[in-house]
């Protein structure tokens, strides 16, 4: 563990270093949430329910949407994928730590800036707008275990998108598809429900409503107790399944890299 802690705390400093760098890559999110809020709030005016979402509740749900696009920012698959175009990787191969793990514990220790400034924003939201509902303390332990298993299911996504780098030379088109059919899929861009049936039933076998749309529903009273353990469920069974199939990605891969040409 030792060796994985150490990556956590290099890569918690840097983000410290490159606070600019942070900002920025941010700031799509920052203005797509104020976006929604803008349209939300005039759809939701005067105490209209759309959807089963009332103006608090849509605002609770996008601001938990906002915190899960938050978590592994895209300095996160940058690094990743820069290292693999230009090389580097080759280095990362000699070192006596598992690549994948060794991965998860940068994301990990960069995670504190991205969560302080979800805190930061959404507080903001709150003071600008009024309060949202707080659930009760047993829904909210819900929530927070399924925030809990939605952070390392992002990591893998991001990850498993950044390995095309070994296979494409240009990872800015892989970004933008994955950034596209999360943000749908999800439910962070726009809730489930109010996708066409077809689309709904898509997004229900795919692993990205698990990052958004699951740990939203359960802390607005979405779904009952019985529906929030199963979305739990899903949630773990995907992180398990897309764990392994990281694993096995990483052998197909690897032999991509190529060293003096051999």
């Amino acid at each position: 563990m030792r060796p994985y802690l150490s990556l956590a705390r290099i890569r918690a400093r840097a983000a410290m270093a490159y606070r600019l760098n942070f900002v920025l890559s941010t700031f799509a999110l920052i203005f797509q949430l104020f976006a929604m809020l803008a349209i939300w709030g005039v759809l939701l005016a005067s105490g209209n329910v759309v959807g089963g979402f009332d103006w608090p509740e849509m605002k609770a749900y996008l601001l938990v949407g906002f915190l899960s696009g938050m978590l592994v920012s895209d300095i996160t698959d940058w690094n990743m994928a820069l290292r693999i175009q230009d090389g580097s990787v080759a280095l990362d191969l000699t070192k006596p730590v598992d690549y994948q793990y060794a991965r998860f514990a940068e994301a990990f220790g960069a995670m504190w800036t991205e969560i302080l400034t979800g805190v930061v924003v959404c507080a903001g939201v709150v003071a600008l707008t009024g309060a949202v509902p707080v659930p009760d303390p047993g829904r909210f332990a819900l929530f927070a275990l399924s925030m809990l298993v939605a952070l390392p299911l992002k990591f893998l996504v991001v990850y498993l998108s950044a390995m095309m780098c070994f296979f494409t030379q240009n990872y800015l088109g892989v970004q933008w598809a994955r950034l596209t059919i999360v943000s749908l899929f999800s439910g962070a861009l726009v809730p489930l429900v109010f996708l066409p049936g077809w689309l709904q039933a898509i997004a229900g076998v795919l692993p990205f409503a698990s990052l958004a749309s699951t740990p939203g529903l359960i802390y607005v009273g979405g779904v009952d107790l019985a529906h929030a353990w199963r979305g739990i469920g899903i949630q773990v069974a995907w992180l398990l399944g897309l764990w392994l199939v990281s694993r096995l990605g990483w052998r197909r891969a690897v032999r991509q890299v190529t060293i003096h040409g051999g």
